[in-house]
């Protein structure tokens, strides 16, 4: 990339900030507490008197919701699919599907029959979707099993544990973000129906 095109595309990353800001509502002071950048920083961004760097980029995109290459104006490839990485985690196939480096994130996971269920917890809020196989779902005291179509959400701060409910493994889509981030869709329990 010549000189000119990079002065010119780093001098575009402040408008850019700016109309993102505007878009969302979000006064310097608001976008101030979100990223932990200063007002000052902020403010010299968006008039193009500070050159942005990954470091301060980073919790931009963050904030807006929108990745990187919208900050800077990466030109559209024109393909709107979301090429998929599968990464192994804890044994499971975990397939990111989100794009944006965001505080909510959706993943895919295959997970095989694993050991004796070993509850956890940590902060944030997640939301479970079972597409194929049955979920064993222990969250508190209660020991669930879901089947394909059905959702459970809860607080992470609950002690919980999920895998297979069976000797096969689970397919499941995942919405994992912080508190305060809650998927607004609840979860309700099936009705029992008395047989007999």
């Amino acid at each position: 990339m010549e000189d000119d095109d990079l002065d010119t595309t780093l001098f575009d990353i402040g408008p850019r900030l700016r109309a993102l800001r505007h878009r969302h509502g979000m006064t310097l002071t608001a976008l101030s507490e979100v990223t932990g950048l200063s007002i000052y920083v902020l403010s010299r961004l968006e008039s193009g008197k500070r050159r942005p760097t990954l470091e301060l980029l980073i919790p931009l995109a963050r904030a807006h919701r929108v990745a990187l290459d919208e900050l800077v104006g990466a030109p559209s490839t024109g393909d709107p699919r979301v090429h998929l990485t599968p990464q192994r985690r804890f044994g499971s196939i975990v397939v990111p599907l989100t794009r944006y480096p965001g505080p909510l994130q959706a993943y895919k996971q295959l997970i095989p029959p694993r050991g004796a269920p070993e509850l956890v917890t940590h902060p944030g809020y997640e939301w479970l979707y079972v597409l194929a196989g049955e979920l064993r779902l222990i969250l508190g005291e209660h020991d669930l099993v879901m089947r394909s179509g059905e959702v459970a959400e809860f607080d992470t701060h609950t002690p919980h544990w999920f895998g297979p409910a069976d000797g096969h493994p689970v397919e499941i889509l995942s919405l994992f973000g912080p508190q305060g981030e809650k998927a607004h869709i609840r979860a309700r329990p099936a009705v029992r129906r008395k047989s007999g």
